[in-house]
C-alpha cells in the first residue's frame, strides 16, 4: 500500500516538473514575442491583404491588446513541439521501448500540421474573409474605418481554431493506439463525422460559400487519411498479437 502512495507521489511529482517545464517556456517565449512583435506586425501590415487597411486605434489599451495578442500567437507557437514533447517523456515510463519510438513520432507530425493549419488560414482563408467582409460593407455604402484591435482579433479567432483542427489525424492515430478507435468505427462513424466536420467548417470560415468549400474539403481530406492512418496502425497492432501469441 505504502509502495503505491509512493508510485501515485512519484507521478506527480513528474507531472509538475513537466508542467513547471512547460509554462517556464512559455513564460521565456511570450518575452520573446514581445521583443520581435514589431517586426511581426510590420511583416503582417507590410502583406497584401493589409495594404489598403489603416489601423486605427480607438482606445489606449488597443496597442499594448495587440502586443499582447502577437506575442501569444508567438509563444503558443514555440511552446506546443516542447509541451508535446515533455507529454510524451511523461508517458515514456509506462510505455514499451517500441511504444515509446512510436509516439514520439507525434511530436513533429503534430506540430507541423499545427503549422501547416496556420499558414492554410493566414495566406488563403484570412485573405477571403476580409475581402468578402469588405465587399458586404461596400454594399451597404458604409465607411470603413479599422482597428487594429478588430484586425487582429479577426485574424487570431481564424488562425488558432484551424491550426488545431488541423490535428486530427494525430488525434486520431493516437486514439488508435489506445485500442479506442478502430477504422471499421471510423467508416460507420463517417456520416456522422462528415456532419460535425462541416458545422466545424461553416463555423471557422467566412461566411461565404467559395470559403466554405476551401476549409471544408481539406477537413474531409484529413478525415480520409486519419482513416487510413488509423488502418494501418491497426493492421501492425494485430501483426504484433499475432507474433507474440
Amino acid at each position: 500500500m505504502e509502495e503505491q502512495e509512493y508510485t501515485v507521489v512519484e507521478h506527480l511529482t513528474e507531472l509538475r516538473k513537466r508542467l513547471i517545464i512547460i509554462s517556464s517556456v512559455f513564460i521565456v517565449t511570450l518575452l520573446i514575442g514581445f521583443i520581435f512583435a514589431p517586426d511581426i506586425l510590420q511583416f503582417i501590415k507590410s502583406q497584401k491583404v493589409a495594404q489598403n487597411v489603416d489601423w486605427n486605434v480607438f482606445g489606449y489599451t488597443d496597442g499594448i491588446s495587440i502586443y499582447v495578442k502577437c506575442a501569444l500567437l508567438v509563444s503558443i507557437c514555440l511552446t506546443l513541439p516542447v509541451a508535446m514533447h515533455q507529454l510524451w517523456l511523461f508517458t515514456k515510463p509506462g510505455l514499451t521501448k517500441k511504444e515509446a519510438s512510436s509516439a514520439a513520432k507525434f511530436v513533429p507530425l503534430a506540430f507541423l500540421l499545427f503549422i501547416i493549419g496556420v499558414s492554410f488560414s493566414y495566406f488563403i482563408l484570412f485573405p477571403l474573409m476580409l475581402n468578402f467582409l469588405d465587399n458586404i460593407n461596400h454594399s451597404i455604402g458604409a465607411t470603413e474605418t479599422y482597428g487594429m484591435k478588430q484586425y487582429f482579433t479577426l485574424m487570431f479567432n481564424l488562425l488558432i481554431p484551424v491550426g488545431i483542427v488541423f490535428e486530427l489525424p494525430v488525434v486520431i492515430l493516437f486514439l488508435t493506439k489506445l485500442g479506442i478507435v478502430t477504422p471499421n468505427r471510423l467508416r460507420k462513424m463517417r456520416k456522422v463525422s462528415y456532419f460535425i466536420l462541416i458545422v466545424i467548417g461553416v463555423m471557422i470560415s467566412p461566411p461565404d460559400f467559395v470559403s466554405d468549400f476551401l476549409i471544408i474539403i481539406p477537413l474531409l481530406l484529413l478525415f480520409e487519411i486519419s482513416i487510413i492512418v488509423s488502418e494501418k496502425t491497426y493492421k501492425k497492432q494485430l501483426q504484433n498479437i499475432e507474433v507474440s501469441e
